[in-house]
């Protein structure tokens, strides 16, 4: 019984330790995809004022 009950408490304390790891996770999840947002926001904006030039990678430039 005395086996039991420290294999309850090790799991126990572990499922803290993951429930920890995964909150912690969440919160920085929920950052990165607020500033990959705020990224996508910020060159979509420098885009839309740019000269218009496209670059195309297979394109050949204007001088071949």
């Amino acid at each position: 019984m005395e086996k039991l009950e420290e294999q309850i408490a090790h799991l126990t304390r572990t499922v803290e330790e993951l429930s920890d790891v995964v909150a912690r996770q969440e919160t920085e999840i929920a950052t990165l995809t607020r500033r990959v947002f705020m990224l996508m926001q910020r060159e979509g904006e420098r885009e839309a004022q740019a000269s218009g030039g496209v670059v195309v990678g297979d394109e050949r430039p204007p001088h071949y």
